[in-house]
């Protein structure tokens, strides 16, 4: 076994209707930010944590992800999981998955930089034998995100809805995920990763997280869109 997980599902396939102003033609995860695809610095950040091989869950305009992803990685680290219509959130997790070469995957939206320690949730997820681990954005002041709240192994306790929060700990869209054991629950062909299956099974106690107090920023807004052009730079760290 891997102390690190090597392999990551890239979900890109969203249609960005919310950003639809600022980029007409483009899916979310292509829109451009300082001359470069946003995806690109989620593939970049990733690399550097140590993942290898990559699956790209595409749908809305696949062809305008080819030559970002030939130019940034090699041919043989990629594999296209392309859905013919859309599958929800946990369609599109499940149709990568069956491409996956590795029993543990990290999952990403490729819309949503959030700068997490690979080797993190690698740990908690392998020690505990979690079927999925959460990672974490400790947050305050928000309403555009649900809550989440763990028991003190840090199994997930109870996901709170959409509300204003004072302070809490959100889901930061970036999960550890043994696929054996996802792809054996029984789930509709098309169904919410986060509706069906998180909040569907984390009373079973196999469902965990750890918390991440990185970088994060989702563009799938335009004022977050915005700020990624002043926050993100090819040549810094950011």
């Amino acid at each position: 076994m891997s102390s690190s997980i090597t392999e990551a599902i890239i979900l890109a396939g969203g249609l960005g209707t919310r950003l639809r102003s600022a980029i007409p033609n483009l899916p979310k995860c292509m829109a451009p930010v300082n001359g470069i695809p946003f995806i690109a610095y989620v593939i970049t950040h990733f690399r550097k944590q140590g993942i290898q091989n990559f699956i790209f869950a595409l749908g809305y305009k696949s062809e305008a992800f080819e030559s970002c992803l030939q130019t940034m990685l090699p041919a043989n680290n990629y594999r296209l999981s392309i859905e013919n219509e859309p599958l929800g959130t946990g369609g599109a997790i499940r149709l990568a998955c069956s491409k996956a070469g590795e029993k543990d995957v990290l999952i990403a939206n490729g819309d949503t930089l959030f700068r997490i320690k690979i080797q993190n949730i690698s740990t908690l997820h392998y020690q505990q034998k979690a079927h999925c681990t959460l990672a974490l954005k400790p947050m305050k002041a928000f309403s555009r995100y649900g809550r989440v709240e763990l028991n003190k192994d840090l199994s997930v306790q109870s996901f709170k809805e959409k509300q204003y929060f004072a302070e809490g700990l959100i889901n930061g869209g970036v999960y550890a995920l043994n696929v054996p054991a996802f792809m054996h629950k029984q789930l509709p062909e098309k169904f919410s990763f986060e509706k069906d299956y998180l909040e569907r099974f984390y009373k079973e106690g196999k469902i965990f997280g750890v918390t991440e107090d990185a970088y994060f920023i989702d563009i799938g807004i335009p004022e977050d869109y915005e700020r990624a052009r002043v926050e993100l730079s090819p040549h810094s760290g950011q």
